[in-house]
């Protein structure tokens, strides 16, 4: 992660905050009003990095990527990047009151850990995944597992067995590791995919516990066993308020940090945390949408909370094309909301271009696409009360055989 923020700072992005922010969310607030990368070099419990990725651009530095060529580069994967184990981590003892962990808004159910990514182990399958954690105790953290998840899967089969779910928390990993994390890949192959991304290597440092973790500022050693406790109100990605749940509690047994080291936050809500949410969705609806069309670019949109909506740029050959494009993107990303589709003079990643080919290519009684009682996203506030929704298609092309009459004036 130095090396990025180093990297960030040759480009002028990074902005150093050498005195402590004044008050409780000095430090998220002043995260939420820019995209560049802050460097706290005061906070109580040390520094701190915030919107470390919070744009394209910075993602596409950090993955070594055309960030307008991010999706259709990353749909090329292989997820078989080389993984080099080395020498053991040294452990401490586990004390998150030594750490900057931050409460972001006044309605958090307290200090939360948002950037540290679980690294888990059992049976022979490892995984890696970010998850939520408010902190409970030095040593103790509710984490929020999703339902259906590889780690919630993992940790209902540990507990199955009467074991408990061996895991180590990193925080303040590089760029490309924490997308890795984000990214649907197949079963553990996270840190392959991270290695990929990174060149072709990632380098492992073995816990005690067992668990394998990249280099990181942070390390949090632990298991996941049967106690439950409460966990939220938490502010998601739509900026308003998640449910609160019982989830699982994780216990702490060590903890190892790099000398004066760098914590990294993720402000709920903010351009990081969708850019996370969202970009490792595209070259998923990149593939699908392949298989029926010619598609040039997708890009999950920030006013869309990085989730919700998805403009999908084509090649049209037929006149159905696009409605075949969104209804392949729906399929592939279940919690996308609102879908257009738009031609390969319109870039998707300008909301005034994609406006423009809405109001001017769409017919509301021929171009628009309504599907009710589809599955929703649970983060979504108007979501029905048996999870679905309805989800909404917008064609933005061009007519075949009529292009010249939708002509751009230009030099």
């Amino acid at each position: 992660m130095r090396e990025f923020i180093e990297l960030m700072r040759e480009k002028g992005a990074v902005i150093d905050v050498e005195e402590c922010p004044e008050g409780e969310f000095g430090a998220p607030r002043m995260a939420s009003r820019t995209d560049s990368l802050l460097l706290f070099h005061d906070l109580p419990g040390g520094r701190a990095a915030m919107n470390l990725t919070a744009t394209r651009k910075a993602l596409g530095l950090a993955l070594g990527v055309d960030e307008n060529r991010i999706a259709e580069t990353l749909a090329r994967a292989s997820y078989e990047g080389r993984i080099v184990r080395e020498d053991p981590l040294p452990m401490g003892k586990a004390d998150l009151s030594r750490l900057p962990v931050m409460k972001f808004f006044p309605g958090d159910a307290g200090r939360y850990i948002t950037a540290g990514i679980v690294f888990s182990a059992y049976g022979g399958v490892e995984n890696a995944s970010i998850h939520r954690m408010l902190v409970l105790g030095p040593d103790r953290v509710a984490a929020r597992l999703v339902e259906g998840r590889h780690t919630f899967t993992m940790h209902r089969e540990a507990l199955a067995a009467g074991d408990v779910l061996p895991v180590a928390v990193a925080i303040g990993v590089h760029p490309a590791v924490t997308f890795a994390s984000c990214t649907r890949v197949p079963k553990g192959r996270e840190l392959a995919f991270a290695a990929e991304l990174m060149g072709g290597e990632v380098r492992v440092r073995r816990c005690r516990n067992g668990v394998c973790v990249p280099e990181a500022e942070i390390v949090l050693e632990g298991f996941i066993g049967a106690e439950t406790a409460e966990e939220g109100p938490f502010v998601d990605i739509t900026g308003t308020y998640d449910s609160v749940r019982m989830q699982p509690v994780i216990r702490f047994t060590g903890m190892y940090t790099r000398p004066d080291a760098i914590y990294h936050s993720i402000l709920p809500g903010g351009h990081e945390h969708r850019i996370l949410m969202g970009v490792p969705y595209e070259p998923v609806i990149f593939r699908a949408v392949s298989a029926v069309t010619t598609v040039r670019n997708v890009v999950l949109t920030t006013g869309g909370c990085g989730y919700f909506h998805a403009v999908i740029q084509i090649r049209k050959s037929t006149q159905g094309d696009a409605k075949n494009a969104i209804l392949a993107a729906l399929a592939a990303h279940t919690s996308l909301k609102h879908v257009v589709v738009v031609d390969e003079d319109i870039d998707p990643a300008d909301p005034a271009e994609v406006e423009y080919a809405i109001a001017t290519r769409v017919r509301g009684d021929r171009d628009i696409l309504i599907i009710p009682g589809a599955r929703g996203s649970s983060l979504d506030p108007c979501r029905m009360a048996d999870g679905t929704n309805v989800k909404v298609g917008v064609d933005a092309t061009m007519v075949l055989g009529h292009e010249h009459e939708f002509t751009r004036a230009g030099w």
